[in-house]
């Protein structure tokens, strides 16, 4: 976890079980925009700064972004963070992305991790106060459709955490919003610009041979974690079984991005889930970690001490 981003936890009532019909909707508990510096970027860029922070905060928070009701606590927390790196024009910036949601766990009044992400690739065009007007259909402009296409990736991780693909259609939403930007100059909405971006993130969890990583999310959280504060065993032995069903994904395509991300959401987590677990489970879960997280082998390691 980054430790800019801070953790807020949640209330939440008996209805946290109800079926996906009453779904949420975005809890934007926080957008910030911070730059690196006020003389590289003008006099002016702290009060810019402030227009864009809460115009970006009313774009996500005002927005009805799917067809279900909701109430209040059914919300999915999520935050934002945009720093301004430099500013080629007066109107042109560029920068980096925190985008970070959680969705709570079954009575435990705590959140789990669903989306740690750092978008590296930031460019957009801003005049202050300036509507941001947002077409699913069709490219406006950048700044709306990266904050519109993370929208939809936290709805569709939150949906399949509660429900088995259950976030499909805003998957192919956050798609839609891809595609449409094909032809945009700014960058990260295209196969070539990077392995690590905005196109290979939908492209491949939409791939058939990634479902097998949607059903590692439902059951690692609704059989897993939700089950953990009545029966610890039983939910511990399914997050133990979901994570093993991440090899069928590394087995294809190893090292892909939507895996690095499942991990750097995860990887805490799981240290702590099984730090005190019986012996065999340890070493079936460090096992398998080890094969399909190779990366963070040192950090598994602590499971054990």
């Amino acid at each position: 976890m980054k430790p800019i981003l801070k953790f807020i936890l949640v209330f939440f009532s008996l209805n946290f079980f109800l079926p996906k019909a009453f779904s949420q909707e975005l809890n934007v508990i926080q957008v910030t925009v911070t730059s690196v510096s006020t003389q590289s970027l003008g006099s002016d860029i702290q009060r810019i700064s402030l227009s864009l922070q809460n115009q970006i905060q009313a774009f996500l928070a005002n927005r009805k972004w799917t067809n279900d009701t909701y109430g209040q606590n059914e919300k999915i927390d999520c935050e934002f963070q945009l720093n301004i790196t430099s500013r080629p024009a007066t109107d042109q910036f560029t920068g980096e992305l925190q985008v970070l949601c959680r969705r709570p766990i079954f009575k435990a009044g705590i959140n789990s991790v669903l989306l740690d992400l750092d978008d590296k690739d930031i460019q957009f065009s801003y005049i202050e106060n300036q509507p941001m007007d947002f077409n699913i259909q069709n490219f406006t402009n950048n700044l709306t459709s990266l904050f519109a296409y993370y929208a939809y990736v936290i709805l569709a991780l939150d949906y399949d955490s509660f429900s088995p693909l259950g976030g499909t259609e805003y998957w192919k939403n956050a798609q839609q919003i891809v595609n449409s930007a094909q032809t945009a100059s700014e960058s990260g909405w295209r196969s070539s610009d990077s392995y690590r971006n905005r196109y290979w993130l939908v492209d491949n969890i939409l791939n058939p041979m990634f479902q097998p990583m949607r059903e590692t999310m439902y059951s690692y959280h609704r059989k897993g974690l939700d089950q953990m504060y009545d029966k610890l065993d039983e939910g511990r032995a399914a997050i133990l079984a979901s994570i093993a069903n991440l090899k069928a994904v590394h087995n294809v395509k190893p090292a892909s991005f939507n895996m690095q991300l499942f991990f750097e959401a995860k990887m805490r987590e799981l240290i702590d889930i099984f730090h005190d677990a019986p012996n065999e489970e340890k070493t079936q879960i460090i096992d398998i970690l080890n094969t399909i997280d190779p990366a963070n082998q040192n950090q598994y390691a602590k499971i054990n001490q």
